[in-house]
């Protein structure tokens, strides 16, 4: 019988759990579960393989909430949690396993606490770190499925790589702003360099779908980007149901012996859901798109992966994922000097009470929306994608502009026939770092006549620094 017992909770590790599926099931069981027991295709076998099962869920967000309900609800016999956060009040317009009262508390012991009250029968097993390249295959060899529900691609591809690693099948989505996506990876389970089945080819990892990470100045977290409730919660409810679905017709099970007959392959399909806040009149889209197979060339399940891809290696550093997705270096990791960079304080003291208006230029990269709630006063509004978007332009025509081509033409940028700096700020003092290099990549630094300034710590700093009431978002 499934255990509720808070023992392997407290200490991040598994009991053995008996997977017998010849058993009868027991009577609060079967009250329990008869809803699910009588879909076709479910009965007694299917709802046993799931109370045998473990899966872990990596992040315990607006992705890993709503799987989670729905993966406890369903019977899941062990469920894993991989969270190092706590809950904070802005978390708790999407992530429905938190509440009110359980602020400040880890997200793994608030989810969990959550999930009892919903189904005790489970054993839940808490994990309250954040996964990384040294634990990840210590946590993801104890369960038979994972679900990814972090927020960024570094660990996306780390989660990937050790599931292929591992042989465990992988159901990742991502989910920002209006927009989601899902899709199950590696399933049925397949070791490294195996391309075909009886069924056909194998489907692939997540490199294989996305063989490059996006552009570094694109990975905005639901912090920076925003996020609508119901388009995460959906791409999580999604995600139980292929767990459930995948469990239930036991293409978890490790691959079989050498010779032996394998699962059929499962043709990979990305799901895309996205709607728009802006047109009313245009519906919600649904769209699935039909992925290729495994790839030869693959650096992670490919031919040849065996020795560029190894356990030993991952936790060594190799492959270094957060220089992969290109968070190693580069202006987001700070190097800018320090005559480049000014502190908030310094702002005040040294430009706002001494130059006063029209002497300098605040120029704000955060999107109009993070800009209406309040800004340095006389900030202008450029956003940072569309800073980027004018960057590109700029660099396929070949041209050198004025700077009006960013600052709107009321904005004063000369007194008395002198260049006024600019002084960039963004929301955390990342974008901005790199607007000062696209600015003068631009050529509107004017050969170093024209000071062109990051305001370090951007937004979050200057509440910290010079206006606690500021409402930082």
């Amino acid at each position: 019988m499934q255990n509720g017992d808070t023992n392997s909770a407290q200490n991040g590790s598994i009991s053995s759990v008996p997977r017998d599926t010849s058993r009868p099931l027991t009577e609060e069981e079967l009250d329990r579960y008869s809803r699910q027991i009588i879909v076709p295709g479910m009965g007694k076998e299917a709802q046993l393989r799931l109370i045998n099962a473990k899966v872990l869920i990596i992040g315990a967000g607006g992705l890993g909430c709503p799987a989670a309900q729905y993966i406890a609800g369903a019977g899941i016999g062990t469920i894993g949690i991989v969270d190092g956060d706590t809950v904070e009040r802005s978390n708790l317009h999407r992530q429905v396993g938190h509440s009110t009262s359980r602020i400040g508390q880890t997200k793994v012991s608030s989810l969990i606490t959550h999930l009892r009250g919903l189904n005790p029968l489970p054993t839940y097993v808490a994990h309250t770190t954040h996964i990384t390249p040294l634990n990840a295959a210590d946590l993801i060899s104890q369960y038979d499925l994972i679900l990814d529900c972090t927020d960024n691609p570094a660990t996306r591809y780390l989660i990937s790589d050790v599931c292929v690693l591992l042989c465990k099948p992988l159901v990742s989505a991502a989910s920002v702003q209006t927009s989601g996506q899902i899709i199950v990876l590696n399933c049925p389970p397949t070791p490294q360099g195996q391309l075909d089945g009886e069924g056909g080819p194998y489907p692939p990892c997540y490199r294989c779908c996305f063989k490059k990470p996006p552009p570094a100045n694109a990975q905005l977290s639901c912090g920076e980007a925003g996020i609508l409730g119901p388009v995460v919660g959906l791409m999580g409810v999604a995600q139980a149901g292929e767990a459930i679905k995948i469990i239930a017709s036991a293409l978890h099970v490790p691959p079989p012996a050498e010779g032996a007959p394998r699962a059929p392959p499962v043709e990979p399909t990305l799901l895309l859901y996205s709607y728009s806040l802006t047109s009313f009149l245009s519906p919600f889209t649904f769209r699935a798109l039909k992925m290729a197979p495994r790839k030869k060339s693959c650096f992670a399940c490919g031919e040849g992966s065996r020795e560029r891809l190894t356990l030993e290696g991952v936790k060594n550093g190799e492959p270094n994922y957060e220089f992969f997705c290109g968070l190693g270096g580069g202006p987001k990791a700070g190097v800018l000097s320090e005559e480049e960079r000014i502190t908030p304080r310094e702002f005040v003291e040294r430009v706002q009470r001494k130059e006063g208006k029209g002497k300098y230029v605040v120029l704000d990269t955060r999107e109009k929306e993070h800009f209406s709630f309040g800004s340095i006063e006389g900030a202008v509004n450029v956003p940072f994608g569309k800073l980027l978007s004018k960057a590109a332009q700029l660099e396929r025509s070949g041209e050198t502009p004025e700077v009006e081509y960013i600052v709107p033409p009321e904005v004063k940028i000369e007194d008395e026939g002198e260049d006024v700096p600019i002084y960039v700020v963004c929301r955390r003092g990342l974008d901005s770092q790199e607007a000062v290099e696209k600015l003068k990549e631009m050529g509107l630094d004017k050969g170093g006549k024209r000071k062109i300034v990051d305001i370090a710590g951007g937004m979050k700093a200057w509440k910290e620094q010079v206006d606690p009431s500021f409402p930082y978002l």
